[in-house]
């Protein structure tokens, strides 16, 4: 009695460890390390970002040097988040994997990004200092 006990109990107790791709799927985005410099642009309206450290610099054509203020970052399961508030309004961007264009040059981003400014969202690309475009420089 005690063997089938034992062997009807194996195959739960392999079920219960999971799999390497569920392991996977449980940890912590590291495709962007803290210590990069995460830059940020977008379209229709115009605006870019560039977080460091912990501090955002936010900047649209209206206002072209940009507001600096704080920013929390969350490392999801597929990418990076950055959370703070600009000019009262709550400022929340997630940067994702996955090729970019912005439709505006020939260059091609390493990571797509969407941000929310209040109730607006907004869609760009992303790039790092060490994670870079390809394309033009100055297109």
């Amino acid at each position: 009695m005690k063997q089938f006990l034992l062997a009807a109990l194996i195959p739960l107790l392999v079920s219960c460890g999971g799999s390497a791709d569920e392991a996977a799927q449980s940890e912590a985005f590291d495709g962007i390390a803290e210590t990069e410099i995460v830059y940020l642009t977008g379209t229709e309206p115009f605006w870019n970002a560039e977080i460091a450290g912990g501090t955002a610099v936010y900047s649209t054509p209206e206002n072209i040097d940009g507001s600096r203020f704080t920013v929390e970052r969350f490392a999801g399961l597929n990418g990076v988040s950055f959370s703070g508030s600009l000019n009262s309004s709550r400022f929340d961007v997630t940067v994702t994997p996955g090729e970019c264009s912005d439709a505006m040059s020939d260059r091609v981003y390493p990571f797509t990004a969407t941000l929310m400014v209040g109730e607006e969202q907004r869609a760009g690309c992303a790039w790092t200092d060490a994670q870079s475009f390809t394309g033009p420089a100055a297109p």
